[in-house]
């Protein structure tokens, strides 16, 4: 097997992605990581999908100069709305691409139960992609889609495991499109960080889906099939963002680690 010691590309629209990245680092703790978190125009949610495709290629460029082996799409409202896109600019350098949706839905289409909730982004759910993508391999399957656009921007300014957290999410989980689903995929890379309290809402009566995991093994497994992984013996980590502010730091060090050093670029 040849070594590939180039670095995997990781972009978000802000601090949610770390989820996966923090999944990434934990199954592949030899690869050189490189994040991009667009904390100047979060959330991505209530964006058109023109501008979504607009910052998401931007970024991806960006990455591709930084000599990426693989770009990870670590946002649902990204891979919703400009994979595509992201996917053409990546092959022009024979770059391979990953999204946190389709590894998630192959999982859920086989693994789970019969009444699948999703909860994420206006732009997620507008696209239906989760239904589209779960029922394109069991159409057996019913899913149950919600928007819930307030999860972000209380994530984003540190107000988990808060009155505010608790009350907006017993707000959407009692939604009664949700009322009888048996699995629920968080379906934006930043509500893994609310994991434990949407567990604690259901007392452990539904599964929660850890999509963090799904992806990172999926990547894992696709990069072992491709024999492209890496063999770097003092890995780094390089974290860059569009727009610094105290509250992204605080989180971005509680999710991926103390050592974490954000630079900021300005690629727009």
């Amino acid at each position: 097997m040849k070594d590939d010691n180039r670095p995997i590309g990781i972009f978000d629209s802000g601090v949610g992605g770390l989820t996966t990245a923090k999944e990434i680092q934990r199954l592949l703790p030899k690869e050189n990581l490189i994040y991009f978190g667009d904390s100047k125009h979060l959330p991505y949610g209530d964006k058109s999908k023109e501008v979504i495709i607009e910052y998401s290629t931007q970024i991806t460029r960006f990455l591709l100069s930084k000599n990426c082996k693989a770009i990870v799409i670590a946002c649902n409202t990204a891979t919703a709305n400009a994979l595509q896109e992201v996917r053409k600019l990546a092959s022009e350098k024979n770059v391979r691409v990953y999204d946190v949706i389709s590894p998630v839905a192959e999982k859920v289409a086989f693994t789970f139960n019969q009444n699948v909730g999703v909860i994420a982004t206006k732009s997620t759910i507008s696209s239906h992609i989760y239904k589209k993508y779960i029922r394109k391999h069991n159409k057996h399957i019913a899913v149950h889609e919600l928007a819930t656009p307030l999860l972000v921007p209380v994530i984003e300014e540190g107000f988990t495991n808060h009155q505010i957290s608790e009350v907006i999410l017993k707000t959407y989980l009692n939604n009664k499109k949700l009322s009888n689903i048996d699995s629920l995929i968080l379906g934006c890379t930043h509500y893994p960080i609310i994991l434990n309290e949407v567990k604690n809402f259901y007392q452990n009566k539904i599964q929660v889906i850890d999509s963090p995991l799904i992806v990172a093994s999926h990547i894992q497994q696709d990069l072992e099939k491709r024999k492209i992984l890496s063999n770097s013996s003092n890995s780094t980590y390089e974290f860059y963002v569009s727009d610094l502010t105290p509250t992204f730091s605080k989180l971005a060090k509680k999710f991926f680690g103390a050592k974490i050093h954000l630079k900021v670029e300005n690629i727009f």
